[in-house]
C-alpha cells in the first residue's frame, strides 16, 4: 500500500529534523480537504506531534528574515496612491502596485535590525529613484488596465498561530477518540 502524503511529510520531517512552513501548510491542506483520515495518517500526525513536543523535530518559523525592499516600496506606494485617490475618484489596488514594483526591484534581505538598517540606508542612497520609478510605472499600468477580472480573490493572510496548537487542533478535530482507542 502506498503511503499518504501526510505520512511522507512526517517521514521527511523526522529525517530532516525540521518541519518547514510548506510542509505544515500541506498537512493542513490535506486534513482540511479529506473527508476522513486513515489510521495510518492519524498515527503519522501523532508521531509528528510527539516529535515536535520532544524537540526531535523543530518547527521552522515562518519568517526569520525580512525584505527591506518590501517596506520601502510599500511606503512609496502608499504615498503615491493616497495622492492620486485624494485628488481623483480613482481607487487603486495597493497590493497590485507594490507587487508590480517589487517584481522589478532587487530584494534587500536582512536577518538582524543592524542588517535591516544597513539595507535601508543603502536603498535610500542608491535605489530611491529606481523605487520611485517602478512605483510610478506600476501606478501608470494600473490606471491603464481594464477591469477584466472582478472575481479575482486576494491572497488571505495566514494565521500566526504556532504549529503545535494547530496540529493539536487537527488531531482533536479529525481523531477525537484516537487516544482512547490506542
Amino acid at each position: 500500500m502506498e503511503k499518504s502524503s501526510i505520512e511522507t511529510i512526517v517521514e521527511q520531517a523526522l529525517q530532516d529534523g525540521y518541519l518547514t512552513p510548506a510542509m505544515e501548510a500541506e498537512v493542513g491542506r490535506i486534513c482540511d480537504s479529506a473527508l476522513e483520515l486513515s489510521v495510518e495518517e492519524y498515527m503519522a500526525l501523532d508521531r509528528l506531534m510527539g516529535s515536535l513536543l520532544t524537540g526531535e523535530v523543530v518547527a521552522v518559523p515562518r519568517k526569520q528574515f525580512i525584505n527591506v525592499m518590501e517596506e520601502l516600496v510599500l511606503s512609496e506606494s502608499v504615498a503615491r496612491v493616497a495622492e492620486i485617490e485624494s485628488t481623483t475618484n480613482t481607487v487603486l489596488d495597493l497590493g497590485d502596485i507594490a507587487a508590480y514594483a517589487l517584481n522589478r526591484l532587487p530584494p534587500l534581505y536582512a536577518t538582524t535590525e543592524e542588517g535591516a538598517s544597513y539595507q535601508r540606508k543603502r536603498a535610500l542612497a542608491d535605489l530611491h529613484s529606481l523605487i520611485m520609478q517602478q512605483v510610478k510605472e506600476a501606478i501608470d499600468r494600473s490606471l491603464d488596465r481594464p477591469k477584466f477580472f472582478p472575481e479575482r480573490a486576494a491572497i488571505e493572510p495566514k494565521s500566526s498561530d504556532a504549529v503545535l496548537p494547530q496540529l493539536s487542533n487537527l488531531l482533536k478535530a479529525y481523531a477525537p477518540e484516537f487516544e482512547s482507542k490506542a
